[in-house]
């Protein structure tokens, strides 16, 4: 899950600049995503976790351990893992964009907390596009187990890190 856990991290600490939906406002009359989602953002933000997940593939293809556990394979050859990495780094920015649509029609505005959803939005959205990229990939790897451990492990993973950003300035609140 680095990959994916990674990009919306980076996307804050390199983001800025032009807004993805350009200032345009949907048929309510409310931003479409918001100032907090930029193409630089993005694009840094998927780097930043595929470069992540690069390292991940090469640690494997090495036969590195961390406390005797192998690191993940994320495919058969490394254009197959170079793809699942892409997808769960560019799925979860997605996801992250996916909700905040989403909250901007609830009337939330930037910022705004709405638990559970802002901790696992980036996970389904790596999830969906992972497993549209590599579906036997997904299958394989995301076992009922390992689902539990990321959906019990990710929300209190994601508070700790925003918490982080808030006491060194990334970020404007600490949810």
């Amino acid at each position: 899950m680095i990959p994916a856990y990674l990009p919306n991290s980076f996307a804050a600490v390199f983001g800025g600049g032009k807004p993805i939906d350009g200032g345009r406002t949907y048929k309510d009359g409310r931003r479409l995503i918001g100032d907090g989602k930029t193409y630089r953002g993005l694009f840094s933000g998927i780097f930043c976790g595929f470069l992540a997940g690069c390292v991940e593939i090469w640690l494997s293809m090495q036969g590195f351990k961390i406390m005797g556990i192998e690191m993940p394979t994320f495919g058969p050859d490394y254009m197959s893992a170079f793809k699942v990495v892409l997808a769960l780094a560019s799925g979860a920015l997605f996801g992250d964009m996916f909700k905040s649509f989403f909250k901007r029609r609830m009337g939330l505005k930037r910022g705004a907390s709405l638990p559970l959803v802002d901790q696992l939005d980036f996970v389904v959205g790596a999830w969906v596009f992972t497993y549209l990229a590599a579906p036997e990939w997904f299958v394989n790897n995301f076992t009922t187990g390992i689902v539990l451990i990321v959906l019990i492990i990710t929300p209190l993973l994601h508070l700790t890190t925003n918490i982080v950003g808030y006491f060194i300035g990334v970020k404007k609140e600490p949810w």
